[in-house]
């Protein structure tokens, strides 16, 4: 009743105040019909302070996003089951759900009334356009009398959390460099190639499983033969994102860092998908790997967290990647280098990998006058050639560029190498 009476509206005191004026009225005019009129005053505003306490502890509410995890500039729908558990209808019931800034504005819905044990359903649609994870909630409920004499507010604890993704895009097929490496058993490949009679067979030898005989094979040459092992082969891939803030150039969902982050999420997640086992490296803290319980989402909530690190060294990331190299395919996504730290990278070429880089030339994000353009241009160049010295595929980017019309080069051969000299040639020609 105490937090009914707080909760009384200007209408619901106004009331009260009438009742103390039409008190004071009657008892000096004398008029008992006038004290009538300040009892069924005061009475009102009371028995709606009654009605609404009573009712404000018999809600329930129930929150679900559908779906939890949406890439950028994609919605999200946001379901409310609300539910009045008491035997007395409710009255008019205000519903606010408390969001983030980047997720637009509070909405605000309106219930007519539930009845005893009735539920009802309202939804809304959100929006992201920047990457993150964010909370929806606590819902706040104002409940107030069919007077409008008194409101109260409650607020449920409960909060959801919206995944909001980098934009994948679907990328051509392409055959890439390095497609096995090292063993394992995620993507087994028998020597034989003709089935169980033609299985690829060897002589037999002291401490061989005797089960392992393929008698087919003994019969028809005269000698014990035994069936070979399997020869199990992985493709095993490492996407690696430049987090180096003096790397990347613009602001917001168009900046350079941002492409890289969607470029890097299309890549592990097309990988992925052709089988690859997935390592992503982002030089922000822990590693992500990818399997197939786990599908794409450890890779996307990863990088739905990513920023731009201050006091990021390029040193820093080729460590960490060297940490667990083990051959297979590399793909970075490169901002701005100098061709020290284009040098630097020379060193993730051993063992077998193949290096394949985009290396973004973040200033074409930017408005340049024309000599501070010809830099930037020269610099750029100057770190591609590096690369391509030390061994890296290298597929330049720009401002506008696509992902999917570049994927092709990550795979061409002779094509490749080709463009890879002229460039060298070109950027030689510049420097002389």
């Amino acid at each position: 009743m105490r937090e009914g009476l707080r909760g009384l509206t200007t209408r619901g005191r106004s009331f009260l105040a009438a009742a103390v004026a039409a008190a004071i009225s009657a008892a000096i005019l004398g008029e008992k019909d006038l004290l009538r009129v300040a009892v069924l005053l005061a009475v009102l505003p009371l028995l709606a302070a009654a009605y609404v306490g009573r009712s404000r502890y018999k809600l329930a509410c129930n929150r679900s996003l559908e779906p939890h995890r949406a890439p950028v500039g994609a919605s999200s729908r946001v379901v409310l089951r609300l539910q009045n558990l008491s035997r007395l209808p409710t009255g008019t019931l205000l519903l606010e759900d408390r969001l983030p800034y980047a997720l637009g504005s509070r909405p605000r819905v309106v219930l007519e009334r539930l009845g005893a044990h009735q539920a009802s359903s309202v939804a809304y649609t959100v929006r992201a356009d920047v990457r993150g994870r964010y909370e929806v909630g606590p819902l706040v409920v104002r409940m107030t009398d069919p007077f409008g004499l008194c409101e109260l507010s409650r607020a449920f604890p409960s909060i959801d959390r919206l995944t909001v993704v980098p934009q994948v895009t679907p990328l051509p097929s392409v055959r890439l460099p390095g497609e096995y490496a090292g063993s394992g058993d995620s993507r087994a490949r028998s020597v034989a190639v003709h089935g169980e009679d033609d299985a690829a067979t060897r002589e037999y030898r002291m401490g061989d499983d005797l089960r392992r005989v393929h008698w087919k094979s003994t019969a028809r040459t005269g000698e014990l033969m035994v069936r070979r092992e399997e020869q199990p082969w992985e493709s095993r891939a490492t996407v690696v994102l430049d987090t180096r803030a003096y790397g990347h150039r613009g602001e917001g969902p168009t900046a350079s860092f941002e492409w890289a982050v969607s470029a890097a999420a299309s890549v592990a997640v097309h990988l992925r998908q052709a089988g690859y086992k997935l390592r992503l490296v982002t030089g922000a803290g822990a590693d992500a790997d990818a399997n197939e319980a786990a599908g794409d989402g450890v890779i996307l909530d990863h990088l739905a967290d990513v920023r731009l690190d201050k006091r990021g060294e390029l040193s820093t990331l080729v460590q960490q990647v060297r940490q667990r190299a083990d051959g297979g395919l590399i793909i970075a996504l490169l901002g701005t280098l100098s061709t020290a730290e284009a040098e630097l990278l020379a060193s993730l070429r051993g063992n077998g990998a193949t290096c394949v880089a985009f290396l973004l030339d973040s200033s074409t994000w930017l408005n340049l006058p024309a000599k501070a353009r010809a830099e930037a241009e020269h610099a750029h160049g100057s770190a591609a050639l590096a690369l391509l010295q030390s061994g890296w595929r290298v597929i330049g980017v720009e401002h506008g560029t696509r992902l999917p019309a570049l994927w092709p080069q990550a795979g061409r051969g002779s094509q490749g190498f080709a463009m890879r000299a002229a460039m060298a040639e070109t950027v030689a020609g510049g420097m002389k």
